[in-house]
Formats: structure tokens, C-alpha cells, sequence
């Protein structure tokens, strides 16, 4: 394949320009056409039969030894014969780059059956005789196959293939062909068979590429998997190309690369008749062997997350000009590059280092975007499509949830823990990079339920949804969001081994705050939960220093929570959501108070689960947490009769005054929200320590699930 620099010399603009569409790209077809064309020009060059050639199905036999056996065939005098020169009738040698065009492969990808050129591939070392068998096969059974002769008899020169298919029915020269190809090997090999045909008696044994005869018979044995494939015996009929808008012979059954259109799926289009696919699907026939070109393309730019693979093609808006089209090239062969190396990068970064290497107009560079689940042979679902993807969607989300760590909600200030805790082994809470996260689905693998299958995701698993909708800058509802963290939240807190998790909250939260901060509007929300999608201002800085002795959290505790609640639009907004979080953070301060200093191994955390909670429970559930305050405020006291007020006092106060006004039974908070809130809460209440002690009854819970 010529590479970008290659490319750019060998197709300069004027003729570049006579290659491309002259019609804006406007759909899949049109990405897909678009990528063929290039692919097409980059290996097997123009012409008319380049877009049929295979160039690289056989790539890896380029400059190994013994890999091209060519049978040599004189058709020149009055009975065709094998040749006897010097080389003799079977010639073994070293298939190399210059000789790809001359050998002109076309393969047919299949377990059985004979490729649809005369140039037959082998499978992975053959032996010899299997070898004999297929060089023999180029005379006896493709010379002599119903469509080459079909195409033979409407070709002026169709008498060279005649004349090898007269050579195959000799039985006894075939025997002998047989022999002089097992002599001509010293054992097992992996291989190209051929043909080498002499026309005249005075000219040279031509190759089947310099033969047009050969390659129309090519083109007619690939055209015609294009009309009867699947349920199809005969889809081909007269038409407009809905790519080239040409009127010409269309096919109806063309291969696709993403298996989009295909005769099987009749519970798709019911009544479906795959034989009248023409109509409603017409390709013309070089358009459809174009998009089969796309392939090597359209595989590199898609990989695969939940057991669904996702595309993201690169294209730009309008019609394609030379400029773009070169650098559309060198990204989609470095792009390919990538892939071949294993690099581990998803094609999203991979273009967007592109993007940062060469300028571009990011208005004009779009993704075309879905994720398609394969379920049975022939069976695709498809989760989302657009071709208006960018790359800034994906990117953004990775910049706003990187900025969030960085600001008070996670730092940590020199008296007072974060609002919220971090850990190094967790990928959503540490890091400065976290493209490859989201554009790989492990940004929603890390915070959604993972369903009966820990990998896969199911026909309406929310992880691929959501994962294509961030690619493709689609808005995600967030009643649908908060359904899904808090089903997570609950299998999770079913582990008895690691306690209440945490980190796992920690992290929904900053993927929360991340899509409700990027520029573009992934979130949407109606009534009560339109601020839960409105960006937090936390500051930059940590929580502010404060020197004073303070007992018991005292002002620096209440400071911290005032402040939290305020720069939150989702707490500050709303008396209902906020009691949760204040319950939450009273339960999970009281419960970590438990666990540290009496040493109980369950408690208030483990009494009050977030499956527990409702809007009908929640009174209740304040009554007894706070009674607990008290409780242990008492206690304190009789060992130290100065202690100072209520334990807590600064989370106690302000849960007091939310949950009496209004009263909780006329709560109107969704219960996903209103216990999404109250995990929050009780992160918030785990982690929320003075930094002035190093005891071990100060450190947070540090489980890990």
C-alpha cells in the first residue's frame, strides 16, 4: 500500500480530483465508496478491473521462496500445448511486488471453492500434490466454469480461454502437469498457482494481468456472487446507483462491510424478496466491488467493546476536495498502521493524535458512528448511527472528567479530606488521560451494571448506548444515567468482603459532573432533575486552610459541607435532593464513626442501605441516625465533660430543617434520584475527616470494590 507521502505523489491533484465523487458525502454508502476508491488507488492503482483485484490477501507471500507456481501454457499454434523452452511448463519462483499487478489475484473468501481469477491462492503450506491438484484446476475447472466461458464468448479474444479449457479436458497432459509440479517442489509450501499463456508464435508468455480477456473473466466470476448470493439467485436489474446516480445494471446483494443489507435478515424487511433487492438497494456493479474495497478501511476504524463492535469512520462534510482527501488518506492508513501493530489505541485516538499532529478544519471533520452487535450467523443488531460524529465530542468528556479531579470536590486541603475520595487503582479517580476510557467503554464498564454477562453487553444494555451516544454527541437522559448508577451501587454493595463502595460512587459522580460539564450537552433533564445536568462550580483550589483548633470537624467541617452544597446546582436547587445527600453524609460519618472507634463491625452504614431508602422511609431512617448522633454525643460527654455540642452538629442542623419542610411522604424525588443523592451522601460522610491526624481510627474506608 502506498503511504500518505507516496500516495500524494503518485495521484497528484488533477488526477486525484477525476477519481473522487463529485457529490458531497452524505451517508454511509457514500463513506464507504469514498474509502474503496482510495483503497483501490493505493494498491492495485486505476483502470478498470482495479477495484476487483485482492492485492492483499496474498500480502504475506510477497518475497517468501517457492511462493508463486505459474503453469505455462503456449496457445499460439493450431493445438494449445504446455510450453517447452527453457522454463519449461511449471515455473517456480519468488512472488514479489513488482509481479502483484502481472498476477492479478482476485480472491473469492471462502473455505471452498476456486478463487475468481485464474491466479488460485493455496492454502498455508499445501503439499505437493494438493499444489498439483490446483495448478491443474487453472485449466480443468476455472478455464471451463459457466461464467468465464460466458464472458469468453462476448470477448473478442475469448478463444485464449478456450483453448486453455481444451488443455484441461486432455487427461494425459494433465497427468503430466501434475507430475512436473510435484518434481518442481521440495516439499510443503504456501502459494500463488498461476497461469502464463502464449498468444503468438513469435511474442512472449504474457501474464494473466497484461491478458484483458482474463480479467473480464475475473470481473464476470466476482460480478456474479454480486446477483446470487444468500436467498438471491438473480438480483440484477436496470437502475439508478444510489451512489453514483448513474443509470446503469445495479445489484441488490452487495457484499457489506458492516452487514448492514443482507438477504437473510427477511424478519427485517418482511415480505422481502431478496431476488427484487435491485429496487430497493441499487448499487451498481463496479460501486459494489468498490465498497467491498472499504473493508481493510472500515475494520481498522472500529474495534470492539461489550461483545458489539464500533465504527468510527472519519470523513469531511461536503464534497471531497484534493487536500481534504489526502489528509482523509494518511489518517486512515495510519489508522490501518496502528491496527496492524496491535498498538492498543481505538481508532478515536488514533485520530485524535492525527488531529493535534496535522491541522485540520474540525467543523469540516466528521465521524460517521454505531455499534453493531452480531447475535447469530447473519443476524446484526444496530445500536445508534450517525454521521455526525466528532472527535471533540469523546475528547471533551475526557478533558471535563480530568478537570474535575482537579478541583475541590476531589483535592484534598491541608485540614480537611475532598468532598469525595481518590484512589490510584481506580481508573475513573486518578489519571490525567482518560480518551482511551471513554472511547474504549470502560469510562461506563467502570460506573453501569454489567448485566447477566460481565463483558457483553445485551440487545438494550445501557453501557453501548451510552457509549454511542458520547461518541456521537448524543444527549443521555439523566433519570436513565442515575438508574444505572444506583442498580451498580446496589449489586455492588453486596459484596460483604469491601463495604459500601466508595470509590465506585466516587467515580459516577465525576463522570456525572464531567458530562454535565463538557461544552457539548450530553445531558438531558426535565422537572425536578433539570439541575442534576447543570455544571457544578467547585473551585480549582483545594478547600481553604484553616489554622484554628477546630473539635470534632467544627467550622472546617461545616465550611467544607456549605460550600459543596452550594457550588452543586443538583443540591443547592432542591430541599429534597439535598436531604438525601445530608442523610447520606450523617449515616456514612456516624457509620465510619462506628467502625473506627468502637471497632463494630456493622454498622449504621450497613443498617440503612441505599436499596432501603425511600422518599416513605426516609423521616424514619433521619430519626434513628440522628438519635444514633445523640447517643454517642452522651457518651462523649461523660468522658469529657468540655466536649463541645452535638457530634456531627454541622451535618445534624441542616438535615433537621429539609426534612421537616416539606415533609417527606409528599416528596416528589424520583426514588433512582433520591438514592443516587443519598450514596453521594454517604461517600461524602465516609470520607470527611480532619488531615490533622494520622491515626488509624481517621483513615477512610479503603475498600476497593
Amino acid at each position: 500500500m502506498l503511504s500518505p507521502e507516496e500516495f500524494r505523489q503518485t495521484y497528484p491533484n488533477g488526477e486525484l480530483l477525476n477519481e473522487l465523487p463529485n457529490s458531497p458525502v452524505s451517508s454511509l454508502r457514500d463513506i464507504q465508496y469514498l474509502y474503496g476508491t482510495l483503497f483501490t488507488l493505493a494498491t492495485t492503482g486505476g483502470g478498470p478491473y482495479a477495484p476487483y483485484l485482492t492485492p492483499d490477501a496474498a500480502g504475506d507471500l510477497i518475497d517468501e521462496p517457492d511462493s508463486l507456481i505459474v503453469v505455462r501454457v503456449d496457445v499460439s499454434g493450431t493445438a494449445p500445448e504446455f510450453a517447452s523452452d527453457s522454463k519449461g511448463p511449471v515455473w517456480v519462483t519468488k512472488y514479489t511486488d513488482a509481479l502483484v499487478p502481472k498476477v492479478a489475484h482476485c480472491k473469492y473468501p471462502a473455505a471452498r471453492g476456486i478463487d475468481h481469477s485464474i491466479t488460485h491462492q493455496a492454502g498455508k503450506n499445501s503439499d505437493p500434490e494438493k499444489l498439483a491438484r490446483y495448478a491443474k484446476e487453472r485449466l480443468s475447472k476455472w478455464a471451463s466454469n459457466s461464467v468465464v466461458q460466458e464472458a469468453a464468448a462476448e470477448h473478442d479474444d475469448g478463444w485464449i480461454i478456450d483453448s486453455l479449457a481444451e488443455l484441461g479436458e486432455d487427461e494425459t497432459a494433465l497427468e503430466q502437469l501434475g507430475d512436473d509440479v510435484q518434481a518442481s517442489l521440495s516439499g510443503s509450501t504456501t502459494a500463488l498457482l498461476t497461469v502464463q499463456i502464449k498468444v503468438d508464435t513469435d511474442g512472449p508468455y504474457q501474464w494473466p494481468g497484461d491478458l484483458d480477456v482474463t480479467m473480464a473473466a475475473m470481473r464476470s466470476r466476482k460480478l456474479s456472487k454480486l446477483v446470487s448470493k444468500g436467498e438471491a439467485s438473480n438480483s440484477t436489474g436496470e437502475a439508478t446507483d444510489l451512489i453514483t446516480g448513474a443509470q446503469t445494471r445495479t445489484v441488490g446483494t452487495a457484499q457489506d462491510p458492516l452487514n448492514y443489507f443482507l438477504g437473510k435478515q427477511l424478519e427485517k424487511f418482511p415480505g422481502f424478496d431478496p431476488d427484487e433487492a435491485w429496487r430497493t438497494h441499487p448499487i451498481s456493479e463496479d460501486a459494489a466491488i468498490t465498497l467491498m474495497n472499504a473493508e481493510p478501511f472500515i475494520d481498522a476504524c472500529s474495534y470492539r467493546t461489550f461483545g458489539a463492535r464500533v465504527y468510527y469512520l472519519p470523513y469531511f462534510f461536503g464534497n471531497p476536495t484534493v487536500e481534504d482527501t489526502y489528509r482523509l488518506y494518511e489518517l486512515l492508513y495510519d489508522t490501518l498502521e496502528e491496527d496492524d501493530e496491535k498498538s492498543g489505541l481505538t481508532p478515536i485516538e488514533t485520530a485524535y493524535q492525527f488531529r493535534e499532529d496535522v491541522p485540520l478544519d474540525e467543523n469540516s471533520l466528521r465521524f460517521y458512528v454505531s455499534a453493531i452487535m452480531p447475535h447469530q450467523m447473519s443476524r446484526f443488531d444496530v445500536f445508534g448511527e450517525t454521521m455526525n460524529g466528532r472527535i471533540q465530542y469523546p475528547a471533551s468528556v475526557a478533558t471535563a472528567h480530568r478537570d474535575m479531579l482537579r478541583t475541590a470536590a476531589f483535592k484534598s486541603g491541608v485540614d480537611r479530606t475532598a468532598a469525595l475520595p481518590t484512589h490510584e487503582k481506580w481508573p475513573l479517580l486518578s489519571g490525567d488521560d482518560f480518551l482511551g476510557l471513554v472511547a474504549s467503554g470502560s469510562y461506563f464498564y467502570q460506573t453501569f451494571p454489567t448485566g447477566d454477562d460481565d463483558t457483553d453487553a445485551s440487545a438494550d444494555d445501557p453501557r453501548i448506548k451510552a457509549l454511542v451516544a458520547v461518541l456521537s454527541g448524543d444527549p443521555l437522559p439523566v433519570s436513565s444515567l442515575l438508574d444505572s448508577y444506583v442498580d451498580r451501587i446496589i449489586d455492588d454493595s453486596g459484596d460483604d468482603d469491601h463495604g459500601f463502595p466508595v470509590f465506585r460512587v466516587a467515580s459516577q459522580y465525576a463522570q456525572l459532573c464531567a458530562l454535565a460539564s463538557a461544552p457539548h450537552t450530553f445531558l438531558e433533564a426535565t422537572g425536578t432533575q433539570q439541575p442534576v445536568a447543570e455544571p457544578p462550580t467547585y473551585d480549582s483550589r483545594t478547600m481553604p486552610d484553616i489554622t484554628e483548633p477546630i473539635a470534632d470537624g467544627g467550622f472546617a467541617g461545616a465550611e467544607k459541607l456549605e460550600s459543596f452544597i452550594k457550588d452543586t446546582p443538583a443540591l443547592a436547587s432542591n430541599d429534597e435532593r439535598c436531604a438525601s445527600f445530608l442523610l447520606g453524609a450523617l449515616v456514612g460519618a456516624v457509620g465510619n464513626y462506628q467502625e473506627h472507634k468502637h471497632n463494630r463491625s456493622t454498622t449504621l452504614v450497613d443498617q440503612f442501605p441505599v436499596q432501603a431508602v425511600t422518599s416513605n422511609r426516609i423521616k424514619k431512617v433521619t430519626e434513628s441516625a440522628i438519635e444514633k448522633t445523640i447517643t454517642y454525643t452522651r457518651q462523649e460527654k461523660k468522658g469529657d465533660a468540655s466536649y463541645p455540642g452535638t457530634k456531627f452538629d454541622y451535618i445534624v442542623d441542616r438535615l433537621r430543617r429539609r426534612v421537616i419542610n416539606p415533609d417527606p411522604d409528599d416528596w416528589e424525588l424520583d426514588t433512582a434520584d433520591l438514592r443516587f443523592y443519598y450514596a453521594l451522601g454517604l461517600t461524602y460522610g465516609m470520607n470527611d475527616r480532619p488531615q490533622t491526624s494520622n491515626s488509624e481510627t481517621e483513615q477512610p474506608n479503603t475498600a476497593t470494590n
